[in-house]
């Protein structure tokens, strides 16, 4: 990609040189007609910096979505890899040892838990894949938001922490309808959920709320972690767009979840904003409308 902005620049360099050459020379032979040569020589040049900055521009989208699928690609392989090295090493010990029944099912718990992991990593995956190619429909059902949201609460719960402090506090309003594609808006609620939780110090509170309002449905997911700066607030929806290089962020991600959020809540006409928490930490709105 460098040498590519070395040939570019090389070119717009002679190209503009050449147009003062000619243009001289026009100059030099017809003094005369001095401004109108002067006046088309300016269009060229507007004409030429556009075009030229146009395509710097699409240089630049190319190389940092050359980085990000980078990352992408470098990210998935460690999330593959570590969940299965676990799910390898909790089966062998199995194997290899004589435990007893309440061990065994212990590692059972744990290895159905990265199972599930990669799980939500694949569907997260096989989802964006079909946004992108456009050939998922998005079929919308009448479906209780507030079980499904219950139910991925209950899923991702950590209630073993060194501070012996549930990680996630639900206040979910029952009964709650809503029409919509039940498969990808609990993609919505696990991705918004797990980002939480990721970005969280160990055991420091996940506020999860669903309430309706005024003919409005409302999901807030609220953290206490590293927040996000104003500037970068505008991307994180963006496919791919993640904090930093692969190779020295500390937290896990593919880079797909919140694009998937964002695509999702697009089809169900739901709009998502993120707000700072205080002291630290973000909020993430979802708002529906049942009108």
């Amino acid at each position: 990609m460098k040498k590519t902005f070395v040939i570019f620049y090389a070119l717009i360099i002679y190209a503009v040189a050449e147009l003062i050459w000619w243009g001289y020379m026009l100059v030099s032979l017809q003094p005369r007609r001095t401004g109108m040569i002067m006046g088309e020589g300016a269009m060229f040049v507007a004409v030429f910096v556009i075009g030229a900055y146009n395509l710097h521009k699409s240089f630049n989208r190319q190389q940092k979505l050359s980085e990000q699928k980078k990352n992408f690609l470098l990210s998935v392989t460690h999330e593959l890899k570590s969940p299965l090295a676990s799910i390898k090493i909790l089966l062998q010990t199995i194997q290899k040892r004589n435990l007893t029944r309440e061990q065994i099912l212990d590692f059972i718990d744990k290895s159905l838990n990265d199972v599930e992991r990669l799980d939500d990593m694949v569907e997260n995956m096989l989802l964006a894949s079909k946004i992108e190619n456009r050939s998922y429909s998005f079929p919308k059902a009448s479906f209780n938001l507030s079980v499904l949201v219950d139910s991925i609460v209950n899923r991702l719960q950590i209630t073993k922490c060194d501070c012996n402090q549930q990680i996630i506090d639900a206040e979910i309003e029952p009964k709650i309808e809503i029409t919509g594609d039940k498969f990808a808006l609990t993609s919505v609620v696990t991705n918004l959920i797990e980002n939480a939780v990721k970005y969280s110090n160990p055991c420091s509170a996940v506020a999860v709320k669903l309430f309706s309002k005024d003919d409005k449905v409302y999901l807030e997911v609220a953290d206490q972690g590293i927040g996000i700066a104003d500037h970068e607030k505008a991307r994180i929806f963006d496919r791919f767009y993640r904090v930093g290089s692969e190779e020295t962020r500390n937290t896990k991600g593919t880079g797909l979840g919140l694009y998937i959020v964002k695509e999702v809540l697009d089809k169900h006409h739901a709009s998502i904003k993120v707000k700072d928490n205080r002291p630290a930490g973000s909020i993430f709105e979802v708002v529906f409308g049942l009108t």
